[in-house]
C-alpha cells in the first residue's frame, strides 16, 4: 500500500482476514457542515440541517404486508397482523425443497430456496460469497451484501443481481429458522438476535426479532412481523427485470477539445432508461477508450452530476450537484489516484448513490448505470452534465460538458412507503423499503468543519456521537492524509505516502481521523460492561473480565477497554501495517492492511496483560521447535494491546537496532492446543529482520532522533442540528479521552505522549 488517501476498512473481524482496504472515489475539498463550540477540552459539532439525510426506522411491527402478483409485478397492501403461531420444524442449514409445489417467482417456478439466517430468501444457484459488486448468496443462506455496505445503498443495487425476497433482510444476525410446508403454501419463521457482546455491537445481551413470510402457490407472498427490537433492514421484493429495454432521455454534445487525448475528449453523454428503473449514462470519446488491463486509466475519471436546484444552471461552474456517479481507472494494485490495495488487472469501477459498479465499455464508449437517485423522483427536470479528470493533486478536469435540462421520464422508484402503500398504487415490477440510520459522513467535511473552526491543530480526530449512522457494526473505519504533524514533513519508509492535505483543509499536521462518529450507546463507548457479563467468545471482552479484574486495585476491567482497542487500534493505521520485506530476493508483505496471522509480533510495552500481540495484528508465537508453533495471544484487538517493536519503529518511537530478529509463518495448519487452551500450528518459518523491512521500504524518516514525540488528538461530540449533547455523550467522551492519554503513554513506553486538548 504505497498511496497516503486510504480508508482503512477494518472495523474488526478485519485481522481474520476478511477485510478491504478501498480507495476514497474522489478527493474532493472538504466543506464545512455545522457549527463548532467547546466544551472543556472536547469539540463539540452541531451539524447543519439535514448533512446527513434523515433516518427511517422500521415500521411495520405488528403489520402484514401481502404481495399479490399481477402481470409482471406486484400489487401491495398493508394489513392487520396476521400471524401463524405454529411453527413448524427448525431448519438445520438454509437450503429448503418444496414437496407439495413449485413456487413461481421472477419469471420461472422453483422447488427449492435458500432461506438466509439474516432474513431473505434467495433462488437459484448457491453462491459461496458475495457475487459481483458484493451482492449474491452467501454461505449463511440467502442474500448477502459487502459488510460495510449503507442499507439504504445496498437496498438499491440489490436490483436485478440475485432473484431474491427480503423479509427482513439485516446483516449480522443469527439465531434460528423454521419451515412449514402444507399443499397450498409454506410458512417460514425467523427467531433471531442481533450480534451482542462484541466491540463492534450496540447490545451486550440478545434482542427478540421475529418475523414469518408465507409463500403461496399462487405466487402471493406475505411477510408478517410480531417482535422487532432491530430497527433498521431491507423489506420487499427482488425479482429480475432484465428485458434491456432501452429509452433514450437525451443526448448531450460537446465540441472537439484541442491537445487532449481521444479517449479522454467527450464527443457527447447519452442518457437513457433501461427497463424503466434504471438510469443508464454513456460516455462517447472521439477515440477508443483505453481497455481494461492497460495500466494507463489508473486515476482516469468520468464524472455526470444531477442538479435539481431551480433555475437549472447553463454553466458547470454555477451548478451545485445534488448527486455525481463516477467511472474511475484503477490500476492493478488499486492504484486510481487516491490509493489502495486491489489485485488483478486495470479495471474501470463506478461508483455513486445506487449505482452499480460494473462497467460496459465498447470502443468509443463507457457507461454506468444505477437506480433513480434517491434525491429526484419521476417527471423531474433536472440539470444534467458531466467531466472527464485526469490523475493529478488535485485531479485535472480536462474536458467537459455543459449542463442541460433533462426531464426524468419514463423511470420510477422501486422504493416506497410499505406503511402507506395500498392496492391501487401498483403493480410494481420490483417494491422495497429500505429502514435505515443515518447516512454516513463524508470524512473530509468532518475534519475541514474542525479544522476550518480551530485551525490546523490536530494530528489526529476521533468523532462520537448520540445518533447512529447507517453502519451495521458499531466501530469505524480510518482514514487521512497521512500529514507530517507540527513540521508538515513527510514521513517515508512505512509503506504509505502524504498526500491530498488541501482536502482535508490541513496546511501539512493533519494525519489521521475516524472516518464516521461511534455511537456513544454501543458497546465501544460504554466505561464497562455490564456487571456480571460473561462471554464464552475469545473475542469479547465478558470472556477477560475475571482475569483483567484481578489486575486492578478496585476489582474491575480497565474502563473503556473497548473504546482503547478501537481508537488505538484506527489510529495505529496512521504508520501500519503497509510494509513489506525483502527476504533473499523475495519481497513478503507483512500485512496487508494488518498484520499477517503468522506474524511474530509481541508488544514489548503492554497495556494490561503480560503476554500481547499488537493492536495492528499478527500474534505471539512460541516456537515448539518441532515444526509447531503455540499462539499465545492472537491477531484479533480484545481486549486493548499495545504496540509491537516493528510498530514502535514505524511510528518513530524505536531505532532499528531495537528491533529483535521476528518471523512470519506460512501455511498454518491446526494441530490441536495445549493444556492450557492455545492453539497450535504446523507452519513454515521465515526469519525476518528490521534490515529486511528496510531493504523493501527504505529508512524510516524521519529517523527516532528527529520524529515526532508529542502528539494532539481532537475528541469530537458531534449532534445533530437544534440539538446539544447529551450528559452520556460527554460523560463517555470525556472517559475516552482521559484513558486514550494514558493508553498513548503506557503502550509507547513513556518514549511519546499524548494530549488530547483544543491548544
Amino acid at each position: 500500500m504505497k498511496s497516503a488517501c486510504l480508508t482503512i476498512l477494518c472495523i474488526f473481524g478485519c485481522l481474520s482476514g476478511r477485510d478491504v482496504t478501498y480507495a476514497q472515489a474522489r478527493q474532493d475539498p472538504g466543506r464545512s457542515i455545522g457549527t463548532i463550540t467547546t466544551q472543556g477540552d472536547l469539540i463539540v459539532m452541531t451539524l447543519n440541517e439535514g448533512v446527513f439525510g434523515k433516518a427511517n426506522m422500521f415500521d411495520l411491527t405488528r403489520r402484514t404486508l401481502r404481495f399479490t402478483p399481477d402481470g409482471a409485478g406486484y400489487r401491495a397492501e398493508n394489513l392487520a397482523l396476521q400471524w401463524d403461531s405454529e411453527f413448524g420444524t427448525e431448519m438445520s442449514g438454509p437450503q429448503l425443497a418444496l414437496h407439495n409445489f413449485s413456487f413461481p417467482y421472477s419469471g420461472k417456478s422453483w422447488d427449492s430456496l435458500s432461506v438466509g439466517i439474516t432474513g431473505s430468501i434467495s433462488f437459484g444457484a448457491v453462491q459461496s460469497g458475495p457475487g459481483p459488486g458484493g451482492i449474491g448468496a452467501g454461505r449463511g443462506g440467502g442474500l448477502t451484501i459487502d459488510r460495510f455496505a449503507q442499507l439504504q445503498e445496498a437496498s438499491r443495487t440489490l436490483i436485478n443481481t440475485v432473484p431474491g425476497i427480503c423479509v427482513f433482510f439485516k446483516p449480522r444476525m443469527s439465531g434460528t429458522r423454521y419451515v412449514k410446508e402444507l399443499p397450498d403454501r409454506v410458512l417460514i419463521t425467523w427467531n433471531i438476535t442481533e450480534p451482542f457482546g462484541g466491540i463492534q455491537d450496540f447490545t451486550w445481551t440478545p434482542t427478540v426479532n421475529r418475523f414469518q413470510t408465507v409463500l403461496r402457490k399462487d405466487g402471493t407472498i406475505e411477510m408478517s412481523y410480531d417482535q422487532l427490537a432491530a430497527k433498521d433492514a431491507i423489506v420487499g421484493l427482488y425479482p429480475t427485470v432484465t428485458t434491456g429495454a432501452e429509452t433514450a432521455l437525451a443526448t448531450l454534445s460537446s465540441e472537439a477539445t484541442s491537445n487532449v487525448a481521444p479517449h479522454l475528449d467527450l464527443k457527447n453523454v447519452k442518457v437513457s432508461v433501461v427497463d424503466g428503473l434504471f438510469l443508464k449514462v454513456t460516455f462517447e470519446t472521439r477515440g477508443p477508450l483505453l481497455p481494461e488491463g492497460d495500466s494507463g486509466l489508473a486515476g482516469i475519471t468520468y464524472h455526470v452530476f444531477f442538479d435539481g436546484h431551480k433555475p437549472s444552471p447553463t454553466r458547470a461552474e454555477n451548478a451545485h450537484a445534488d448527486v455525481t456517479w463516477t467511472i474511475r481507472g484503477f490500476g492493478p494494485t488499486g492504484r486510481g489516484g487516491g490509493g489502495g490495495r486491489g489485485g488483478g488487472s486495470s479495471r474501470y469501477i463506478a461508483s455513486g448513490p445506487g449505482v452499480s459498479p460494473n462497467v460496459k465499455v465498447d470502443g468509443n464508449t463507457i457507461s454506468l448505470q444505477g437506480t433513480l437517485p434517491p434525491a429526484f423522483k419521476a417527471g423531474d427536470q433536472i440539470a444534467i452534465y458531466a467531466d472527464v479528470a485526469t490523475p493529478g493533486t488535485p485531479p485535472s478536469i480536462v474536458d467537459q460538458v455543459s449542463p442541460r435540462p433533462v426531464t426524468l421520464s419514463g423511470i420510477r422508484s422501486a422504493e416506497v412507503d410499505l406503511s402507506a402503500v395500498k392496492r391501487q398504487d401498483g403493480p410494481f415490477p420490483i417494491i422495497y423499503e429500505s429502514f435505515h440510520y443515518l447516512s454516513l459522513p463524508n470524512p473530509r467535511d468532518l475534519t475541514c468543519t474542525v479544522i476550518k473552526a480551530l485551525g490546523d491543530k490536530f494530528d489526529l480526530l476521533a468523532y462520537y456521537s448520540d445518533f447512529r449512522v447507517d453502519n451495521q457494526e458499531a466501530g469505524t473505519p480510518s482514514t487521512g492524509p497521512l500529514g507530517g504533524g507540527p513540521s508538515g514533513g513527510a514521513v517515508t519508509g512505512i509503506g504509505a505516502t502524504q498526500r491530498s492535505l488541501e482536502s482535508y483543509c490541513s496546511a501539512g499536521r493533519f494525519q489521521w481521523q475516524f472516518i464516521q462518529p461511534v455511537y456513544a450507546g454501543s458497546n465501544q463507548a460504554q466505561q464497562y460492561p455490564p456487571d456480571g457479563i460473561t462471554d464464552s467468545n475469545n473475542h469479547n471482552i465478558g470472556f477477560y473480565t475475571r482475569q483483567l479484574a484481578l489486575r486492578t486495585a478496585d476489582g474491575k476491567i480497565p474502563p473503556y477497554d473497548y473504546a482503547m482497542s478501537q481508537i488505538g487500534h484506527e489510529m495505529g493505521h496512521r504508520w501500519a501495517a503497509f510494509v513489506s520485506a525483502k527476504v533473499n530476493g523475495e519481497t513478503i508483505p507483512l500485512g496487508p492492511t494488518h498484520w499477517a496471522r503468522g506474524l511474530q509480533a509481541p508488544v514489548p510495552f503492554p497495556y494490561q496483560r503480560p503476554t500481547e500481540a499488537s493492536a495492528m495484528g499478527g500474534g505471539v508465537w512460541q516456537d515448539n521447535f518441532d515444526g509447531t508453533y503455540t499462539q499465545l495471544d492472537d491477531d484479533y484487538y480484545v481486549p486493548a494491546t499495545g504496540w509491537s517493536y516493528l510498530d514502535l519503529y514505524l511510528m518513530g518511537l524505536a531505532t532499528p537496532a531495537e528491533v529483535p530478529d521476528f518471523f512470519i509463518l506460512r501455511n498454518l495448519v491446526s494441530a490441536g492446543t495445549d493444556r492450557n487452551g492455545h492453539p497450535i500450528f504446523k507452519a513454515d518459518r521465515i526469519k525476518v529482520t528490521i534490515n529486511d523491512v528496510i531493504a523493501a521500504e527504505g529508512p524510516r524518516m524521519p529517523d527516532v532522533d528527529h520524529s515526532q514525540k508529542q502528539f494532539n488528538t481532537g475528541i469530537v461530540v458531534i449532534v445533530e442540528h437544534g440539538n446539544k449533547p447529551s450528559k452520556e455523550l460527554i460523560e463517555r467522551a470525556n472517559g475516552i479521552r482521559e484513558r486514550w492519554i494514558d493508553y498513548w503513554s503506557t503502550t509507547t513506553g513513556h518514549r511519546s505522549s499524548m494530549t488530547a486538548t483544543l491548544k
